[in-house]
Protein backbone atom coordinates (compact mmCIF):
# COMPACT_ATOMS: atom_id res chain seq x y z
CA UNK A 1 0.00 0.00 0.00
CA UNK A 2 1.30 3.56 -0.92
CA UNK A 3 1.13 6.17 1.22
CA UNK A 4 0.27 9.70 -0.28
CA UNK A 5 4.15 10.73 -0.51
CA UNK A 6 4.44 8.36 -3.27
CA UNK A 7 6.02 5.90 -0.14
CA UNK A 8 5.45 1.89 -0.07
CA UNK A 9 5.06 0.44 2.95
CA UNK A 10 8.90 -0.90 3.10
CA UNK A 11 9.68 2.65 1.81
CA UNK A 12 11.55 1.71 -1.69
CA UNK A 13 12.86 4.34 -3.92
CA UNK A 14 10.45 5.66 -6.44
CA UNK A 15 7.71 2.86 -6.63
CA UNK A 16 5.69 5.60 -8.49
CA UNK A 17 7.58 4.96 -11.22
CA UNK A 18 6.19 1.26 -11.17
CA UNK A 19 5.60 0.07 -15.21
CA UNK A 20 1.64 0.49 -13.99
CA UNK A 21 1.77 3.36 -12.42
CA UNK A 22 1.64 6.67 -14.80
CA UNK A 23 5.04 6.88 -16.37
CA UNK A 24 7.20 9.53 -17.18
CA UNK A 25 7.20 12.10 -20.27
CA UNK A 26 8.91 10.07 -22.80
CA UNK A 27 11.05 13.60 -23.29
CA UNK A 28 13.78 13.96 -20.66
CA UNK A 29 13.35 13.29 -17.51
CA UNK A 30 15.34 15.92 -15.08
CA UNK A 31 16.13 15.13 -10.75
CA UNK A 32 16.12 17.91 -8.54
CA UNK A 33 18.06 17.08 -5.18
CA UNK A 34 15.48 19.93 -2.81
CA UNK A 35 11.91 20.75 -3.68
CA UNK A 36 11.97 24.01 -2.07
CA UNK A 37 10.60 27.22 -3.55
CA UNK A 38 13.69 27.13 -6.14
CA UNK A 39 12.82 23.79 -7.22
CA UNK A 40 8.94 25.08 -7.62
CA UNK A 41 9.88 28.29 -9.35
CA UNK A 42 11.83 25.77 -11.57
CA UNK A 43 9.26 23.49 -11.74
CA UNK A 44 6.70 26.04 -12.81
CA UNK A 45 9.13 27.04 -16.07
CA UNK A 46 9.20 23.60 -16.98
CA UNK A 47 5.44 23.08 -17.85
CA UNK A 48 6.79 25.44 -21.11
CA UNK A 49 9.27 22.61 -22.18
CA UNK A 50 6.97 19.80 -20.87
CA UNK A 51 9.36 17.76 -19.68
CA UNK A 52 8.96 15.81 -16.72
CA UNK A 53 10.69 16.21 -13.33
CA UNK A 54 11.31 14.51 -9.91
CA UNK A 55 11.97 15.95 -6.46
CA UNK A 56 13.43 14.64 -3.54
CA UNK A 57 13.40 16.61 -0.06
CA UNK A 58 13.75 16.00 3.47
CA UNK A 59 10.77 17.91 4.15
CA UNK A 60 7.48 16.06 3.96
CA UNK A 61 5.64 19.25 3.31
CA UNK A 62 8.26 21.34 0.81
CA UNK A 63 7.03 23.83 -1.68
CA UNK A 64 7.56 21.07 -4.60
CA UNK A 65 5.42 18.61 -2.97
CA UNK A 66 2.42 19.18 -3.91
CA UNK A 67 2.20 20.80 -7.20
CA UNK A 68 5.20 18.46 -9.02
CA UNK A 69 4.01 14.74 -10.49
CA UNK A 70 7.36 12.71 -8.66
CA UNK A 71 8.09 13.61 -5.34
CA UNK A 72 9.93 11.47 -2.94
CA UNK A 73 11.25 12.24 0.99
CA UNK A 74 14.35 11.38 1.77
CA UNK A 75 17.92 12.18 3.05
CA UNK A 76 19.97 14.36 0.42
CA UNK A 77 23.20 12.87 1.73
CA UNK A 78 22.15 9.49 1.83
CA UNK A 79 24.21 8.32 -0.83
CA UNK A 80 21.71 4.92 -1.88
CA UNK A 81 19.06 7.59 -1.98
CA UNK A 82 20.62 9.88 -3.90
CA UNK A 83 22.07 7.45 -6.29
CA UNK A 84 18.52 5.45 -6.97
CA UNK A 85 16.71 8.46 -7.39
CA UNK A 86 19.52 9.72 -9.66
CA UNK A 87 19.37 6.22 -12.24
CA UNK A 88 15.80 6.91 -12.75
CA UNK A 89 16.47 10.34 -14.65
CA UNK A 90 18.64 11.49 -17.57
CA UNK A 91 19.95 14.71 -16.03
CA UNK A 92 20.26 15.62 -12.20
CA UNK A 93 20.78 19.32 -10.78
CA UNK A 94 20.90 20.84 -7.43
CA UNK A 95 18.46 23.56 -5.75
CA UNK A 96 20.59 23.30 -2.68
CA UNK A 97 24.16 22.45 -1.99
CA UNK A 98 24.15 20.22 1.06
CA UNK A 99 23.97 16.78 -0.94
CA UNK A 100 25.85 14.09 -1.33
CA UNK A 101 28.32 14.63 -3.99
CA UNK A 102 29.53 10.98 -3.62
CA UNK A 103 26.72 9.53 -5.17
CA UNK A 104 26.44 12.37 -7.82
CA UNK A 105 30.15 11.05 -8.76
CA UNK A 106 29.00 7.94 -8.86
CA UNK A 107 25.72 8.90 -11.10
CA UNK A 108 28.55 10.89 -13.37
CA UNK A 109 30.76 7.95 -13.83
CA UNK A 110 27.63 5.60 -15.02
CA UNK A 111 26.82 8.46 -17.58
CA UNK A 112 24.20 9.95 -15.84
CA UNK A 113 24.44 13.91 -16.94
CA UNK A 114 24.98 15.11 -13.28
CA UNK A 115 25.14 19.86 -13.64
CA UNK A 116 26.40 21.54 -11.84
CA UNK A 117 28.97 19.00 -11.53
CA UNK A 118 29.94 17.43 -8.48
CA UNK A 119 33.51 18.80 -8.56
CA UNK A 120 31.49 22.09 -8.72
CA UNK A 121 29.59 21.68 -6.09
CA UNK A 122 32.15 19.93 -3.39
CA UNK A 123 34.58 23.64 -3.80
CA UNK A 124 31.13 25.57 -2.82
CA UNK A 125 29.77 23.32 -0.32
CA UNK A 126 32.82 23.82 1.81
CA UNK A 127 33.54 27.82 2.11
CA UNK A 128 37.27 27.18 2.91
CA UNK A 129 37.55 25.49 -0.52
CA UNK A 130 36.15 28.58 -1.89
CA UNK A 131 38.31 30.73 -0.66
CA UNK A 132 41.38 28.86 -1.78
CA UNK A 133 39.62 28.02 -5.09
CA UNK A 134 39.42 32.29 -5.50
CA UNK A 135 43.39 32.83 -4.26
CA UNK A 136 44.69 30.00 -6.19
CA UNK A 137 42.94 31.08 -9.81
CA UNK A 138 43.49 35.16 -9.18
CA UNK A 139 39.99 36.09 -8.58
CA UNK A 140 40.29 39.00 -5.86
CA UNK A 141 38.48 38.10 -2.75
CA UNK A 142 38.89 39.31 1.05
CA UNK A 143 42.39 38.33 3.08
CA UNK A 144 41.07 35.01 5.28
CA UNK A 145 42.92 32.59 7.23
CA UNK A 146 41.54 28.77 7.79
CA UNK A 147 40.93 27.33 11.70
CA UNK A 148 39.70 24.17 13.16
CA UNK A 149 37.83 25.38 15.99
CA UNK A 150 36.76 27.87 18.25
CA UNK A 151 40.35 27.31 20.20
CA UNK A 152 42.53 29.28 17.47
CA UNK A 153 41.10 32.39 17.97
CA UNK A 154 42.94 32.96 20.86
CA UNK A 155 45.86 33.58 17.75
CA UNK A 156 43.25 36.37 16.17
CA UNK A 157 43.12 38.70 18.92
CA UNK A 158 44.67 41.29 17.96
CA UNK A 159 43.15 41.03 14.91
CA UNK A 160 39.63 41.60 15.42
CA UNK A 161 36.92 42.64 14.05
CA UNK A 162 36.80 39.73 11.60
CA UNK A 163 34.10 37.72 9.86
CA UNK A 164 33.56 34.04 11.21
CA UNK A 165 31.68 31.53 8.74
CA UNK A 166 31.40 27.98 9.32
CA UNK A 167 32.86 26.32 6.33
CA UNK A 168 30.19 23.93 5.73
CA UNK A 169 26.39 23.78 6.44
CA UNK A 170 25.75 27.86 6.53
CA UNK A 171 22.71 29.23 4.75
CA UNK A 172 19.93 32.18 5.02
CA UNK A 173 22.29 33.71 6.91
CA UNK A 174 23.43 31.36 9.44
CA UNK A 175 26.27 30.01 9.94
CA UNK A 176 28.08 33.78 9.97
CA UNK A 177 28.77 36.50 12.61
CA UNK A 178 30.82 39.12 12.85
CA UNK A 179 33.51 39.20 16.17
CA UNK A 180 34.16 42.15 16.78
CA UNK A 181 35.89 42.41 20.18
CA UNK A 182 37.54 39.90 22.27
CA UNK A 183 34.31 39.65 24.33
CA UNK A 184 32.58 38.06 21.10
CA UNK A 185 34.91 34.66 21.03
CA UNK A 186 32.86 33.05 23.80
CA UNK A 187 29.93 33.03 21.59
CA UNK A 188 32.41 32.33 18.38
CA UNK A 189 31.18 29.20 16.26
CA UNK A 190 33.17 25.95 17.40
CA UNK A 191 34.60 23.99 14.54
CA UNK A 192 36.32 24.35 10.83
CA UNK A 193 35.79 27.98 9.89
CA UNK A 194 36.97 30.57 7.94
CA UNK A 195 38.19 34.19 9.28
CA UNK A 196 37.97 36.81 6.67
CA UNK A 197 38.87 40.48 7.13
CA UNK A 198 35.74 42.83 7.60
CA UNK A 199 36.11 45.11 4.74
CA UNK A 200 34.53 48.39 4.35
CA UNK A 201 31.97 47.74 1.87
CA UNK A 202 30.44 50.65 -0.70
CA UNK A 203 27.57 48.03 -1.96
CA UNK A 204 26.57 44.53 -2.22
CA UNK A 205 26.17 43.15 -5.93
CA UNK A 206 25.20 39.70 -7.56
CA UNK A 207 26.03 38.36 -11.03
CA UNK A 208 24.42 35.09 -12.31
CA UNK A 209 26.45 33.61 -15.02
CA UNK A 210 25.14 30.38 -16.95
CA UNK A 211 27.37 28.06 -18.85
CA UNK A 212 25.51 25.90 -21.66
CA UNK A 213 26.56 22.26 -22.57
CA UNK A 214 28.54 23.66 -25.75
CA UNK A 215 30.71 26.14 -23.72
CA UNK A 216 28.78 29.20 -24.33
CA UNK A 217 28.68 31.59 -21.73
CA UNK A 218 26.43 34.59 -20.30
CA UNK A 219 26.24 36.62 -17.40
CA UNK A 220 23.30 38.73 -16.52
CA UNK A 221 23.47 42.67 -15.65
CA UNK A 222 24.60 43.28 -11.76
CA UNK A 223 22.12 43.35 -9.57
CA UNK A 224 22.37 45.33 -6.21
CA UNK A 225 21.26 43.90 -2.65
CA UNK A 226 20.16 45.22 0.85
CA UNK A 227 20.71 43.46 3.64
CA UNK A 228 18.16 42.94 7.21
CA UNK A 229 20.54 43.61 9.34
CA UNK A 230 19.42 41.25 12.22
CA UNK A 231 18.93 38.46 10.03
CA UNK A 232 21.49 39.02 7.89
CA UNK A 233 19.46 38.02 4.24
CA UNK A 234 18.47 39.74 1.41
CA UNK A 235 15.97 42.49 2.18
CA UNK A 236 15.87 44.57 -0.97
CA UNK A 237 17.18 43.67 -4.76
CA UNK A 238 17.28 46.62 -7.18
CA UNK A 239 18.53 45.66 -10.55
CA UNK A 240 20.09 47.41 -12.29
CA UNK A 241 22.36 48.06 -9.53
CA UNK A 242 23.37 51.88 -9.38
CA UNK A 243 26.82 51.54 -10.69
CA UNK A 244 28.94 52.47 -13.38
CA UNK A 245 29.19 50.84 -16.56
CA UNK A 246 32.57 50.03 -16.18
CA UNK A 247 31.95 48.03 -12.87
CA UNK A 248 29.19 46.63 -14.67
CA UNK A 249 31.10 45.21 -17.21
CA UNK A 250 33.88 44.30 -15.08
CA UNK A 251 31.55 42.31 -12.74
CA UNK A 252 30.10 40.18 -15.41
CA UNK A 253 33.32 39.38 -17.12
CA UNK A 254 34.63 38.14 -13.61
CA UNK A 255 31.34 35.83 -12.57
CA UNK A 256 31.59 34.41 -16.29
CA UNK A 257 36.00 33.77 -15.48
CA UNK A 258 34.53 31.73 -11.89
CA UNK A 259 31.79 29.94 -13.71
CA UNK A 260 34.58 28.98 -17.23
CA UNK A 261 37.49 27.87 -14.43
CA UNK A 262 35.20 25.81 -12.31
CA UNK A 263 34.07 23.93 -15.42
CA UNK A 264 30.85 23.80 -14.99
CA UNK A 265 27.09 23.78 -16.87
CA UNK A 266 24.56 25.82 -15.40
CA UNK A 267 24.06 29.09 -13.75
CA UNK A 268 26.22 30.46 -10.96
CA UNK A 269 25.38 33.52 -8.73
CA UNK A 270 28.57 35.49 -7.89
CA UNK A 271 28.04 37.75 -4.81
CA UNK A 272 30.89 40.69 -4.60
CA UNK A 273 31.36 43.43 -2.65
CA UNK A 274 32.37 46.93 -3.93
CA UNK A 275 34.87 48.34 -1.38
CA UNK A 276 34.78 51.97 -1.09
CA UNK A 277 37.61 52.06 -3.24
CA UNK A 278 35.73 51.28 -6.17
CA UNK A 279 37.51 47.43 -6.25
CA UNK A 280 35.68 44.42 -6.72
CA UNK A 281 35.93 41.13 -4.02
CA UNK A 282 34.14 38.03 -4.67
CA UNK A 283 31.87 37.10 -2.12
CA UNK A 284 30.63 33.56 -2.58
CA UNK A 285 29.12 31.69 -5.21
CA UNK A 286 25.98 29.10 -5.19
CA UNK A 287 26.17 26.84 -8.54
CA UNK A 288 22.19 26.90 -8.40
CA UNK A 289 19.06 29.19 -8.92
CA UNK A 290 19.25 32.01 -6.17
CA UNK A 291 17.54 35.27 -4.04
CA UNK A 292 19.39 37.63 -6.35
CA UNK A 293 18.25 36.19 -9.78
CA UNK A 294 14.55 36.08 -8.65
CA UNK A 295 13.58 39.27 -10.49
CA UNK A 296 14.46 37.82 -14.12
CA UNK A 297 10.97 36.52 -14.00
CA UNK A 298 9.75 39.49 -14.61
CA UNK A 299 12.29 41.85 -15.08
CA UNK A 300 14.85 40.05 -17.37
CA UNK A 301 14.01 38.49 -21.12
CA UNK A 302 15.40 35.31 -20.24
CA UNK A 303 14.56 34.36 -16.42
CA UNK A 304 17.63 32.18 -13.96
CA UNK A 305 14.80 29.00 -14.35
CA UNK A 306 14.56 29.37 -17.98
CA UNK A 307 17.89 29.61 -18.16
CA UNK A 308 18.57 26.36 -16.04
CA UNK A 309 16.67 24.06 -17.93
CA UNK A 310 17.84 25.39 -21.18
CA UNK A 311 21.39 24.19 -19.76
CA UNK A 312 20.16 21.07 -19.23
CA UNK A 313 18.08 20.05 -22.03
CA UNK A 314 21.83 20.90 -23.88
CA UNK A 315 19.88 23.99 -25.79
CA UNK A 316 21.19 27.51 -26.45
CA UNK A 317 21.03 29.95 -23.63
CA UNK A 318 18.75 33.05 -23.73
CA UNK A 319 19.47 36.70 -23.78
CA UNK A 320 19.97 38.12 -19.91
CA UNK A 321 19.29 41.24 -20.76
CA UNK A 322 17.14 43.30 -18.56
CA UNK A 323 13.64 44.48 -20.15
CA UNK A 324 12.68 46.71 -17.07
CA UNK A 325 13.65 47.88 -14.35
CA UNK A 326 12.84 45.72 -11.15
CA UNK A 327 12.80 45.38 -7.26
CA UNK A 328 12.32 42.45 -5.54
CA UNK A 329 11.22 42.27 -1.81
CA UNK A 330 11.63 39.50 0.60
CA UNK A 331 8.47 37.94 2.24
CA UNK A 332 10.23 37.34 5.58
CA UNK A 333 8.14 36.09 8.59
CA UNK A 334 7.90 38.47 10.91
CA UNK A 335 9.88 38.29 13.73
CA UNK A 336 7.50 37.61 16.56
CA UNK A 337 5.05 34.98 14.81
CA UNK A 338 5.28 31.29 14.56
CA UNK A 339 2.32 29.00 13.15
CA UNK A 340 0.18 28.82 9.91
CA UNK A 341 1.27 31.28 7.83
CA UNK A 342 -0.98 34.34 6.78
CA UNK A 343 -0.37 36.89 4.61
CA UNK A 344 -1.55 40.35 5.83
CA UNK A 345 -2.16 43.39 3.14
CA UNK A 346 -1.75 41.17 0.24
CA UNK A 347 -5.16 42.20 -1.34
CA UNK A 348 -3.28 45.80 -1.00
CA UNK A 349 -0.31 44.71 -2.52
CA UNK A 350 -1.63 43.07 -5.65
CA UNK A 351 -3.89 46.33 -6.39
CA UNK A 352 -0.70 48.22 -7.39
CA UNK A 353 0.18 48.92 -10.78
CA UNK A 354 3.69 46.42 -11.69
CA UNK A 355 3.58 44.43 -8.72
CA UNK A 356 3.95 40.67 -9.00
CA UNK A 357 3.31 38.48 -5.59
CA UNK A 358 5.09 34.87 -5.42
CA UNK A 359 4.05 32.67 -2.67
CA UNK A 360 5.88 29.70 -2.05
CA UNK A 361 3.37 27.14 -0.55
CA UNK A 362 5.25 26.78 2.81
CA UNK A 363 2.42 26.54 5.41
CA UNK A 364 4.51 27.30 8.81
CA UNK A 365 5.92 30.88 9.62
CA UNK A 366 8.84 31.46 11.81
CA UNK A 367 10.92 34.34 12.43
CA UNK A 368 12.78 35.38 9.00
CA UNK A 369 11.89 31.92 7.44
CA UNK A 370 12.06 33.09 3.23
CA UNK A 371 7.91 32.30 3.03
CA UNK A 372 7.90 34.54 -0.87
CA UNK A 373 8.62 37.30 -2.82
CA UNK A 374 7.60 40.45 -4.66
CA UNK A 375 9.07 42.46 -7.46
CA UNK A 376 7.81 45.49 -8.25
CA UNK A 377 8.41 46.29 -12.32
CA UNK A 378 8.63 50.01 -13.81
CA UNK A 379 9.97 52.08 -16.32
CA UNK A 380 11.29 53.84 -13.61
CA UNK A 381 13.80 52.23 -11.05
CA UNK A 382 13.12 54.94 -8.52
CA UNK A 383 9.31 55.25 -8.75
CA UNK A 384 9.82 50.53 -8.89
CA UNK A 385 11.82 51.32 -5.11
CA UNK A 386 9.17 53.90 -3.91
CA UNK A 387 6.53 50.98 -4.35
CA UNK A 388 8.59 48.26 -3.24
CA UNK A 389 8.88 49.89 0.18
CA UNK A 390 5.52 50.39 0.54
CA UNK A 391 5.04 46.84 -0.01
CA UNK A 392 7.55 46.12 2.43
CA UNK A 393 5.02 47.96 4.79
CA UNK A 394 2.13 46.68 3.99
CA UNK A 395 2.59 43.02 3.16
CA UNK A 396 3.01 41.10 6.38
CA UNK A 397 3.92 37.18 7.13
CA UNK A 398 1.92 36.87 10.15
CA UNK A 399 0.67 33.44 12.03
Amino acid sequence: MKSPTGQTKNSQLFSIFDPMEKPFYKGLKIGVLGGGQLGRMLLQKSYSYNVEMAFIDPDTHAPCREISNWFYRGDLNNFKLVHDFGKKCDVVTIEIENVCVEALEQLEKEGIKVFPQPRAIKVVQDKGLQKLFYKNNGFPTSDFYLIEGKQDLELFKNQLPLVQKLRKGGYDGKGVQVLRSAADIENAFDGPCILEQLVPIHKEISVIACRGQNGDVKAYPPVEMEFNAEANLVEFLFSPAKISKTLEIQAMELAKKIIVQLDMVGILAVEMFITKEGELLVNEIAPRPHNSGHQTIEGNETSQYDQLLRCLMGMPLGNTDITIPSVMVNLLGEKDYVGAVKYQGIEQAMATDGVNVHIYGKTETKPFRKMGHVTVVDKSLEKAIVKAKIIKDTLKVIA
